[in-house]
C-alpha cells in the first residue's frame, strides 16, 4: 500500500471519527436546551409533557434491560420435544427471538441451526433430509418475503409428499411494528399465501398455543399423506418474558399408527391377484422406509409377478429379477390386473400421450384388465393446483396408505395360495427373470454407445461414477431431469439408495434437496452423490457454501451440457413443425457465451472442485479423487461436460 494511500485512509478514519464526535456532542442535553432556545415554542396542549428528544430516543424507563427468560426459550422446548436434529435458516429480525433462544438456551443442539443464504435452499434441503431421515427438519423463514421465496421449495415437498416443518416470523399486532419494513415484511393472514398446498397452518397468540399447535402440525405432517405444515410466529411471542406464573404444557407427541386400506377391499385385492395371469405391482411414492421395499418383495415374490417402479422412491430392487421398470411398457401392455401403490399419475401410467400438433391420447392397457388404486393421494387433493394428475377410473380405489397396507395385502394373498397356483406362479417368474436379464444385458450394450466421445455420454458418466462407488454403501441423493442410466448399470438394493426428484419438477431442488439427503445420510457413513444438472444448479449457487460452512460430504457429478435441454428440444419440436429449421434452438435455451465455469464457482464457496472435464479417459481419475475428499467428511464437485442428454 502506498504511503498517499495510507494517508488518505487514516484521514477518511479521522474525518469520520470527528464526524462521529460532532454528531454525539449535538446531543448532550446543553446543545439540546441551546437549539431550543433558539427555535420558537411549539404549542402544548395543558398537561402534556414537554418535548424531549434526549429522553425520547432512548427505551422507556420501565422497559427491562434483561430479562430472566423469553418465550422463545419455551419454544426452544417444545422443539426439543418434537426431536428436530437441525432447523434451516435464512437469518432474518422476524424470528430474532427464536434464533437466539436456539443458540444460547438451546445450546445450538437439536435443534442445530443451518445456516442457508436463499429460503429455497433451506425448504429444499429439508424435502430432501424429510425423506433419507424418515421425520422433518425444520424451517424459520421471515416473515412475508421470507416465506415467498420459499413457496416454490414448499409445492416441491407438496407434489413429493415430503414432512416439512415451515415456521415464520411475523408482528400481528399493528400497533407493535416498527415503521417502513416491518410493515412490509409483516401479514394478517401469511398461511393464505401458501395455504393451497400446505397441509395445515396456524398462528399461535400465546405460549400454550403454540405448544399445542406445534405438536399438531408435527402429527399433521407425519400423517399420511405427507405434506408441508407451516406456523407463524409472533415476534412479540418469542421475544417477551414468559409471563410470571404461566401454566405452560408440552403435550406428548403421540406415536403414530399409520391408515391401512379397508380389510374387505384388500381381501378382494388379493382375489383378484391371485387369479390373474398377469399381474402388475406399480409403486411410486411408496416405501418411505426399507420395511416398505421388504413388503414389496416379499409380495411380488409371493405372487412371482412384474414390478414397475416409477421411482418417486426406491420401492424395489433395481436388479431383482421381477423389476421390470426398464420394460414397463411391455408388462403393462399385457397386464390383466394392475395394483397401483401410490401412484401419483395413475391415468398417465396407463396411457400413451403425444402433444405433437394435435394432442392425443390412448390408453395402453387391455380393455378387460382390472385396476386397483391403494393410495393416501385422493385425501389432500385440493381445487386450485392441478399436481393431482388426469383422473383414471380404476375398478377399485382404497384410501389406505401403501407401505402400512401391504403386510396385510401380502397375508390375504398367502391364504389364498395352492400348490396350482404356485406351480403357475413358478413357471411365471421364470420367464420374468429371462426377460429382466435380456433388458440388463441391453442395458449395457447401449451404454457402450460413445463411450469415448467428448462431450462425455451421460451412459459413462454413470457407469464410470458407479464403477468407483458400487463397494461403498452409496446413496444417490439427487438426480438430474431423466437422467435413467443409474436405474439401469446399478445396483440399488437398499431404500436408500435414491432420494426420488422434486415433486413438482421445480429447477432448483436438486442441488440443496440433495445437500439435505446428504446431510441425513452423514450419521451413518454413507457415501453420498448426485449427478447435478447445471441450470438447476444455477438457481441455487449458494448451495454450495452451506455445503462448506456445515461440512457436508457430498460429491456433485454436473451434468453440464450448457443448455436447458429438456426446453431446447421442445423449441426444436416447434420449430420443425412449423418447417422453420432448427438452427434458431439455442436462443434463449442455452447458457454458453459465456460458459460457466462450475469449478471456480465451487472453489469460490470454498468446496474443492476439477473441471471442466471433457476427456473421458480423465474422468475415472477424477472421481476417485473427488470421492476421497468427501470420505474425509468434506463437499467435492466435478464440472464434468456431457453430452446433451
Amino acid at each position: 500500500m502506498t504511503k498517499s494511500r495510507d494517508r488518505s485512509i487514516v484521514h477518511r478514519r479521522n474525518f469520520l471519527k470527528g464526524a462521529t464526535l460532532a454528531g454525539a456532542a449535538a446531543l448532550t442535553p446543553a446543545a439540546v436546551a441551546q437549539a431550543q432556545n433558539a427555535a420558537p415554542p411549539s404549542p402544548i396542549k395543558p398537561g402534556a409533557p414537554k418535548p424531549n428528544p434526549v429522553v425520547e430516543t432512548q427505551p422507556p424507563s420501565d422497559d427491562p434491560i434483561t430479562q430472566s427468560s423469553s418465550g422463545g426459550d419455551f419454544m426452544v422446548d417444545v422443539l426439543k420435544s418434537l426431536e428436530f436434529d437441525y432447523i434451516a435458516i435464512n437469518p432474518a429480525s422476524s424470528f430474532r427471538g427464536l434464533q437466539e433462544a436456539i443458540v444460547n438456551y438451546g445450546q445450538n443442539t437439536k435443534p442445530e441451526l443451518l445456516t442457508c443464504t436463499h429460503e429455497e435452499i433451506a425448504v429444499s434441503m429439508a424435502q430432501g433430509y424429510a425423506k433419507m431421515e424418515g421425520k422433518p427438519m425444520g424451517v424459520l423463514a421471515h416473515g412475508t418475503v421470507g416465506l415467498q421465496h420459499a413457496s416454490m421449495a414448499m409445492y416441491n415437498a407438496f407434489c413429493d409428499k415430503a414432512p416439512v416443518y415451515v415456521m415464520i416470523g411475523n408482528i400481528i399486532d399493528a400497533d407493535k411494528r416498527g415503521p417502513l419494513v416491518e410493515w412490509a415484511h409483516s401479514a394478517q393472514d401469511p398461511g393464505a399465501l401458501t395455504r393451497d398446498f400446505t397441509k395445515w397452518d396456524d398462528q399461535p397468540v400465546s405460549l400454550q398455543h403454540f405448544a399445542e399447535s406445534a405438536v399438531r402440525a408435527y402429527q399433521f405432517a407425519m400423517t399420511p399423506p405427507m405434506a408441508p405444515v407451516l406456523l407463524s410466529l409472533d415476534a412479540e411471542l418469542q421475544e417477551n418474558p414468559i409471563p410470571e406464573g404461566a401454566k405452560l404444557r408440552i403435550p406428548k407427541r403421540p406415536r403414530m399408527a399409520l391408515p391401512q386400506g379397508d380389510s374387505g377391499a384388500v381381501a378382494e385385492t388379493a382375489q383378484m391377484l391371485v387369479a390373474a395371469e398377469a399381474p402388475v405391482l406399480i409403486a411410486d411414492r411408496m416405501a418411505r422406509t426399507q420395511a416398505g421395499m421388504n413388503h414389496l418383495v416379499e409380495l411380488a415374490e409371493l405372487l412371482q409377478c412384474a414390478v414397475v417402479d416409477q421411482g418417486g422412491r426406491t420401492n424395489f430392487p433395481s436388479r431383482h429379477p421381477l423389476n421390470h421398470s426398464g420394460r414397463r411398457r411391455a408388462v403393462i401392455t399385457q397386464a390383466d390386473c394392475i395394483v397401483g401403490l401410490e401412484l401419483n399419475d395413475y391415468w398417465g401410467t396407463l396411457h400413451a400421450f403425444s402433444d405433437r400438433i394435435v394432442r392425443r391420447a390412448q390408453p395402453v392397457t387391455k380393455p378387460s384388465v382390472k385396476t386397483v388404486s391403494i393410495s393416501m393421494h385422493d385425501l389432500t387433493t385440493k381445487a386450485n393446483y392441478q399436481e393431482f394428475e388426469r383422473f383414471q377410473d380404476v375398478d377399485l380405489a382404497i384410501a389406505g396408505d401403501g407401505e402400512a397396507t401391504l403386510p396385510l395385502l401380502t397375508e390375504q394373498v398367502r391364504r389364498l395360495l395352492n400348490d396350482s397356483r404356485k406351480s403357475a406362479f413358478e413357471g411365471r417368474g421364470k420367464k420374468l427373470a429371462a426377460a429382466h436379464d435380456a433388458m440388463v444385458k441391453q442395458a449395457r450394450e447401449d451404454a457402450t454407445i460413445g463411450w469415448d466421445a467428448s462431450p462425455i455420454t451421460l451412459a459413462r458418466l454413470c457407469a464410470e461414477l458407479y464403477e468407483q462407488i458400487r463397494t461403498e454403501d452409496w446413496s444417490l441423493v439427487g438426480n438430474g431431469i431423466n437422467v435413467s442410466w443409474p436405474s439401469r448399470l446399478w445396483t440399488a438394493d437398499k431404500r436408500y439408495r435414491f432420494n426420488g426428484n422434486s415433486g413438482g419438477f421445480g429447477i432448483g431442488y436438486n442441488a440443496p434437496g440433495s445437500l439435505g439427503a446428504a446431510l441425513a445420510n452423514k450419521k451413518y457413513g454413507r457415501l453420498s452423490v448426485a449427478i447435478q444438472g447445471d441450470g438447476d444448479l444455477m438457481f441455487a449457487p449458494g448451495t454450495l457454501w452451506t455445503a462448506a460452512h456445515h461440512r457436508i460430504p457430498l460429491l456433485y457429478v454436473m451434468h453440464n451440457n450448457r443448455a436447458y435441454h429438456q426446453e431446447y428440444m421442445y423449441l426444436q419440436a416447434m420449430a420443425n413443425r412449423h418447417s422453420r429449421g432448427i438452427q434458431n434452438a439455442h436462443v434463449g435455451t442455452t447458457i454458453t457465451d459465456p460458459n460457466i465455469d462450475y469449478a471456480m464457482l465451487a472453489k469460490s464457496f470454498g468446496v474443492y472442485s476439477e473441471g471442466p472435464i471433457t476427456d473421458p479417459k480423465d474422468l475415472g481419475p477424477a472421481l476417485k479423487r473427488a470421492i476421497a475428499v468427501v470420505k474425509r467428511g468434506e463437499p467435492a464437485l466435478l464440472d464434468t461436460i456431457v453430452e446433451a442428454r
